[in-house]
């Protein structure tokens, strides 16, 4: 499994830049509002340094990084859920991603106009929050009101999807912090799952800063940039600017303007791992002369689940899988010296898949 991360935002915040960024997909960039009015798609492949290596080891006639698809999706105004900007457009567009990407502004620039006539980061999330919550309770009262209708002629389940959207919608009407609705009963949570709930949906903020307020190396982030505190969001800082710049480098100038900056990585490896942190994905991997392969499961993924993300086939006649970590096979240098030494494991349907497992599946259908 992939997963689909949507980057949203005020307009003139930089979203395009950063998506351009991330993605290298030249998206349009421009100074007024609106200037994304379908959603870009940029579909990235993961940087993965351990896939790198087993290539280098095996020298395969395939390698297949895991990807990630991000969406620039058109900016967002105060007003949205009651049909402002783009309004429903907009929302059903951010209902189909799996991780919410806010992108706010840091950075002051005179020739990219602040529609809401300051800077003030705080300020632009609180706005998109807000209109994500009022679109969600929209869509919840309307629900609401079908099955209202659907339990008066007795219709199979009805009264119990009411009550679990009753609670769903009092929790979100009364103000409760993401923790707290994520703490309702589980067939609670399945009913806004199902429903692609906004205000609950994984989300982390994108702060874009200037390049003369990029953190300093080694210290913190976030209280840096212009004393910004986001509680209770992650946090990623960019300057989108750079990272555009940084994008059309080879590898060596690149790696030279890092150091210049004092990052460690380009912001698109960041970005990623904590994309995965928050949609708890881990990667697997399968090996051989003709294809090494990254793999994206969701952690706690089993062995036949995981065979199954390769083919339904896999799945479905599930023997076994042999199983070797990627760190030992690439220090003793060969699956035959692994076997001999015992480091291949024989393991079950129900064994949980661990990062950096290099997996050969044995199965019969």
């Amino acid at each position: 499994m992939g997963c689909r991360v949507g980057l949203v935002g005020l307009p003139n915040v930089g979203k395009s830049t950063i998506f351009n960024a991330l993605t290298t997909a030249g998206a349009l960039v421009g100074n007024y509002p609106f200037c994304t009015i379908d959603p870009n798609v940029g579909v990235v492949s993961v940087p993965d340094p351990l896939l790198d290596r087993l290539a280098a080891m095996y020298e395969p006639e395939r390698v297949i990084p895991t990807t990630l698809e991000v969406v620039d999706i058109a900016g967002l105004v105060k007003g949205a859920s009651k049909g402002e900007g783009l309004g429903n457009q907009f929302l059903g567009h951010i209902r189909n991603v799996d991780l919410i990407a806010y992108v706010l502004r840091t950075f002051e620039d005179p020739s990219v106009v602040a529609l809401s006539g300051a800077i003030d980061p705080m300020a632009d999330l609180e706005v998109l929050e807000m209109e994500l919550l009022l679109a969600d309770l929209d869509v919840l009262r309307r629900r609401i009101e079908k099955i209202e209708r659907l339990a008066r002629v007795g219709a199979e389940g009805a009264l119990e999807e009411k009550t679990r959207l009753s609670i769903l919608y009092e929790a979100l009407s009364e103000g409760k912090t993401r923790s707290e609705v994520r703490g309702l009963p589980a067939e609670v949570l399945a009913q806004a799952d199902a429903l692609n709930v906004l205000s609950i949906k994984p989300s982390l903020v994108l702060l874009n800063c200037s390049e003369r307020d990029l953190p300093e190396p080694g210290r913190g982030t976030l209280e840096q940039i212009n004393g910004l505190s986001v509680a209770g969001f992650p946090v990623l800082v960019l300057c989108g600017k750079l990272e555009a710049e940084l994008a059309g480098m080879d590898e060596d100038e690149r790696k030279q303007w890092l150091r210049d900056y004092g990052l460690q990585e380009p912001g698109l490896s960041r970005f990623i791992r904590k994309a995965y942190d928050l949609l708890g994905l881990v990667t697997f991997y399968t090996a051989g002369p003709k294809e090494v392969r990254a793999w994206t499961i969701p952690k706690g993924a089993t062995a036949k689940q995981a065979a199954g993300e390769i083919h339904s086939d896999f799945e479905r006649g599930f023997i076994r899988a042999e199983v070797m970590a990627a760190e030992a096979l690439l220090e003793l240098g060969s699956e035959h010296i692994l076997k001999e030494r015992g480091l291949v494991r024989s393991e079950g349907k129900d064994y949980i898949v661990k990062p950096g497992d290099v997996i050969t599946f044995r199965f019969n259908v």
